[in-house]
Order: structure tokens, then sequence, then C-alpha cells
């Protein structure tokens, strides 16, 4: 690095035929320009500028080395151009590692309007049953996780939060009647999410400032949405999900589960346009109204 560093600063003097004037196209004093060159001289034993009061000159080895030079001091230019091209422009694959929890119901609406608002990203989406704040995303770019996360080498942003609400299907609500208060979901057949190999815990409602703990019955236990969904589709029982699905009815619509965080775990802070646009864009889903931006319209790709 620090020998290419040099090859750009005598190509530089070269080209300008001053050490001043090519100090001055750099934006680095005259003497550090001076110093490199020299050092560059030194490691190749060859004298390359002829220096003096007036110009500088290249030597005939200096002439050659010019040429040499100047081709990879070009082709480093280009190869960090184009770094910087792939860093700031949103295309290409994406993975994406999506929680599988009643999150991902509330996700994936957002990955379709992000679709249309990136037509150039393809996403490859994936689900994670087990999640480790201290374990890298599994092949992928970006790990969504629930949760608050402990301390780790990972980088982790948070994004905002998500909640579940509680739906059941209009037949099992004609046999089993529909519940009034939470406390009555101890008399009904729930669905209920599990992570990894934990069973899915009492569900802590929410209505304004009230609390309410309900030991639900769970008849059922599932460790990923969709699976909660299609039993509460075909009149399992009453599923927390994180959005509505089509012949599914919100009941105690006043009551929620508490929200849960969601984070953004990447292994650095170096990352690529695309990577960054997606984990801003969720930060801004789960801060505005999901239908102003899932209406989006496709944009019409770059001819």
């Amino acid at each position: 690095m620090k020998r290419l560093h040099g090859m750009e600063l005598f190509a530089e003097v070269a080209k300008a035929h001053s050490f001043s004037r090519a100090a001055a196209a750099l934006g680095v004093p005259t003497s550090t320009v001076s110093r490199h060159v020299a050092e560059l001289e030194r490691s190749v034993g060859l004298r390359l500028l002829n220096r003096n009061t007036r110009r500088v000159e290249l030597t005939d080895a200096g002439r050659l080395y010019f040429e040499r030079c100047r081709r990879i001091v070009a082709e480093a230019e280009l190869a960090h151009a184009e770094l910087r091209e792939h860093l700031d422009t949103p295309s290409g694959p994406l993975r994406v590692q999506l929680p599988a929890a009643h999150a991902l119901d509330a996700l994936m609406p957002a990955m379709v309007a992000f679709g249309r608002r990136y037509p150039d990203i393809r996403l490859q989406l994936s689900v994670a049953e087990r999640e480790s704040a201290e374990r890298a995303p599994d092949a992928a770019d970006v790990s969504i996780r629930l949760g608050e996360l402990p301390d780790s080498t990972l980088v982790a942003r948070r994004l905002g939060a998500v909640q579940a609400g509680l739906y059941a299907s209009p037949a099992y609500l004609t046999a089993r009647g529909a519940p009034r208060e939470p406390e009555d979901l101890e008399r009904h057949d729930c669905i209920g999410l599990r992570q990894g190999a934990c069973p899915a815990g009492p569900w802590r409602l929410r209505r304004g400032t009230e609390r309410r703990d309900v030991p639900a019955s769970l008849r059922y236990g599932a460790n990923d949405a969709c699976m909660a969904r299609q039993l509460a589709q075909m009149g399992a029982g009453i599923a927390a999900l994180g959005g509505g699905a089509d012949g599914l009815v919100r009941v105690l619509p006043t009551w929620s589960l508490e929200p849960v965080a969601v984070h953004a775990v990447t292994e650095t802070r170096l990352l690529p346009a695309k990577t960054r646009r997606l984990i801003d864009f969720l930060a801004e889903y789960l801060d505005a109204p999901a239908a102003a931006l899932a209406a989006e319209p496709p944009l019409a790709r770059a001819a």
C-alpha cells in the first residue's frame, strides 16, 4: 500500500513536471510528495527524476517506470471507483434472514414494498428458527432478530417494534364464541409460537396503559408464523399474528400483545448500498403506516 501511494505521487510529479504543482493537485504538502518519491527511488535502486530549480524531468529509468506505474495507478483507481459504485448502487442479490415468529407476518409486506421501491435488488429470504445475538447470520447479508440483544461482536441496529393481534376463523368463532375479555382465552383453544425448544409462554396483552398476563390455553404450539396462521384458518383456534390474513377475524381488537423490539444484525458496519437501503427502509416501515409504504407502485427499471 505504501509503495502504491509512492507510485501515485511519482506519476503526478511526472505529469506535472513539478513537485509543488503535483502537491497542489493532490492537496498534500510538497515535502510529503518529495519524501515519498525519494523513498520510492531508494526502494527501486534507481534515480527516476532529474531535479533542478526550474523543472523536473524523467530519467530514462523514470520514463520506463512511469509507463508501467501509470497503468498500475489507473487500474487501482478504476478498481476503487468500481467498489464505490458497488457500494452506492443498490442492485444484485440480497440475502435476508427473518425471524420465525409473529413478526414474520408484519415484515413480509415490508419485503414486498421494498422490492417495489428497489426493483434491481433481488431478495433471497430465509427463516431462522434459532436466533443468537452472538452468532453471525447464517449465509445472510443481514439478519432481522427480535427482542433485546445482549452484547456481542456483531453490529445491531434497532429498527423499531412489532406487535401481534389475536385472530380466529369465523367457523371457530361460530362454534366457540368470541372472547370478550382477555381472561376468556383460558376457555379457548389458542395457537402459540415457540422459539427453538422453548414452549410459548403466557400471552402478555396490553390496551393503552393496561397490562394483562393471560395463561392462555395453548392447544397448539408452532415454531413458524405461517404454520400458526394456517392452523387458525383451518379453525383450530385463536392465534397471535403480526397481521391479518384471508378468512380471519380480529378478536379482542382493543388488545394486542406487548411490542417486541426488532433489530437488524450484521457482521460489520461497512455495508453495501443494498443492505443499507433495506435497513433504512425497515426502520422507516416500522415507524410509518404500513399501508402507505405497501401501496407504493413498482418503479420502472432503468433501460
